[in-house]
């Protein structure tokens, strides 16, 4: 009787392996193939957090270390879930109007992205504005991109001090964020205020010529009566604050209050 190509079987060696064993090899064997064949380092669903275990972010499993992750990516519930992804992409490509077979007989390849190495940040002028007709602070912000493309426009956005992980989050503070490929993605740090988003007070442009995307913005006034919390529309605290027509103000901290006795009067 051969015993050499038995699983788990040599001479004089005993019984075969029990079934758990065997999975265990079968697992072992996985994962050296995977350390072989696959860069880990370019894996999209790869994650290190802060305990030092791995994470796969479409399975959401935890790994001790990376050949467990390795096995993983073989194993059955790995690749039916990236067999599911691939599909709902597929889905959402066909419900944009993107065929790619039709792609392909038009003899139009689709574009693929491909990683931009960065090459600095770009140059900026940060410009505080007011309203002399409503008193509203607001910012103007010019970035210069000299080295875009054509096809390239710059794209913007506010972030919550919660969701960054460069510095402590703090509630008083929000972040705009600038971006256009191959620069660095630069943030400035505001006030967080509500942002005035009505005609003529929010704007962008992109300017092709000079490759300089301008963004302007005003932020809401707000004034809060004196030993209360209501606000009042149209008029802002602090560097902002207006007095409202026919009704004496007292002045604390550089804010505009108006006396309890009047509060009544005015709301």
């Amino acid at each position: 009787m051969d015993f050499q190509n038995r699983a788990g079987s040599k001479p004089g060696a005993g019984a075969l392996m029990s079934q758990s064993e065997s999975n265990v090899a079968r697992r072992e064997r996985l994962r050296k193939l995977a350390l072989e064949t696959i860069d880990i380092k370019n894996d999209p669903y790869f994650m290190r957090n802060h305990l030092g275990s791995y994470e796969c972010k479409l399975c959401l499993t935890l790994h001790n270390n990376e050949g467990s992750y390795l096995a993983h990516t073989q194993g059955k519930k790995h690749q039916t879930n990236l067999a599911r992804r691939l599909a709902l992409e597929a889905r959402d490509q066909e419900s944009l109007g993107f065929v790619p077979g039709a792609a392909r007989s038009q003899g139009t390849a689709p574009k693929v992205r491909k990683n931009v190495v960065k090459i600095g940040r770009p140059g900026y002028k940060v410009t505080k504005i007011r309203d002399p007709s409503t008193r509203q602070f607001g910012l103007l912000f010019e970035v210069t991109y000299p080295e875009v493309t054509e096809e390239t426009k710059p794209r913007h956005r506010f972030m919550s001090a919660y969701e960054q992980h460069v510095e402590p989050p703090n509630r008083q503070y929000q972040y705009l964020l600038f971006a256009a490929e191959p620069y660095e993605t630069v943030a400035f740090k505001v006030q967080s205020r509500e942002i005035d988003m009505r005609q003529g007070r929010f704007w962008s442009y992109w300017d092709m010529d000079t490759r300089t995307f301008t963004l302007q913005f005003f932020f809401r006034n707000q004034t809060r009566l004196y030993g209360s919390q209501t606000a009042v529309p149209g008029h802002a605290t602090g560097a902002n604050a207006v007095v409202p027509a026919g009704y004496p103000a007292q002045q604390n901290a550089g804010s505009y209050y108006i006396p309890p006795a009047q509060q009544t009067e005015y709301q």
